[in-house]
């Protein structure tokens, strides 16, 4: 079966999302949804265009949070990474506590993040980085030990020192599964965010959510969840990009895949 070409890739979930639009748009409209329980999806997009001034302010605080948060993450979870590679101690002693640390809800930890740090950027920042720290360090952790032992032995025989086996054989064997890793951190990132800022606050898009739902205005509600999708698959865009430029013959196998 050959792959499918990329205007079909891209054509067919395009045409499926119309056809759910214009569905949910009949729902409502016909009476069988009621208006106040689930706004049309012009109502969403008239919200968006009449809320976009003030939306564009709390993402650029959203999008800060999430941007220092994950930048913050993935350089603590590279640290972790390297030394859970390099001594099996720190790795018995700590990939235990990170596999319990994501059984904790997120939710429960925000409140106390505010109530230790106080309700500015930094509890946000935090939560951010505990949410990406994780699939960071495991990706790379596996990477690592997922490179060829018979490799590592070679460049021993040749007298290649430890950095020079991290750096040549290693670090490239990691570099697909850091990127996985960071795709999801990035969707994290902003998620995190957004679940900060819910519970104290007083500026982003989890403030402006809060707002509009006390309000009942969820026009505006989904307005401002569309922003947050956008903002994710905007970040996981910026990851992918990296990705290709960071690994070149990743654009190879795309154009391969392209024809």
């Amino acid at each position: 079966m050959s792959a499918p070409s990329k205007a079909r890739r891209v054509g067919v979930p395009l045409a499926a999302l119309v056809a759910l639009l214009v569905v949910w748009e009949l729902l409502v409209d016909l009476g069988a949804i009621p208006n106040f329980l689930l706004p049309t999806p012009v109502q969403v997009v008239a919200a968006l265009v009449e809320d976009a001034p003030l939306i564009a302010g709390h993402c650029v605080v959203t999008l800060g949070e999430a941007a220092a948060g994950l930048a913050l993450g993935v350089a603590l979870g590279f640290v972790f990474a390297v030394l859970m590679d390099r001594f099996e101690t720190f790795y018995l002693a700590f990939e235990p506590l990170m596999t319990v640390s994501q059984t904790i809800p997120t939710v429960a930890i925000a409140p106390l993040l505010v109530l230790w740090l106080g309700y500015g950027a930094l509890p946000k920042i935090v939560l951010v980085i505990l949410s990406t720290f994780f699939p960071i360090t495991v990706s790379l952790v596996s990477g690592f030990r997922s490179v060829d032992p018979d490799a590592i032995d070679l460049m021993r025989t040749m007298n290649a020192s430890r950095w020079q086996i991290f750096w040549y054989a290693k670090l490239p064997a990691a570099a697909d599964q850091f990127f996985s890793g960071l795709r999801i951190s990035a969707t994290y990132a902003i998620v995190g965010a957004v679940i900060a800022e819910w519970l104290g606050g007083n500026v982003g898009l989890g403030v402006y959510m809060t707002r509009v739902r006390k309000s009942f205005s969820y026009d505006r509600l989904f307005a401002s969840i569309i922003v947050i999708t956008a903002l994710s698959l905007g970040l996981m865009k910026l990851v992918e990009l990296a990705q290709r430029v960071c690994m070149p013959w990743k654009r190879a196998e795309g154009n391969y895949h392209d024809r």
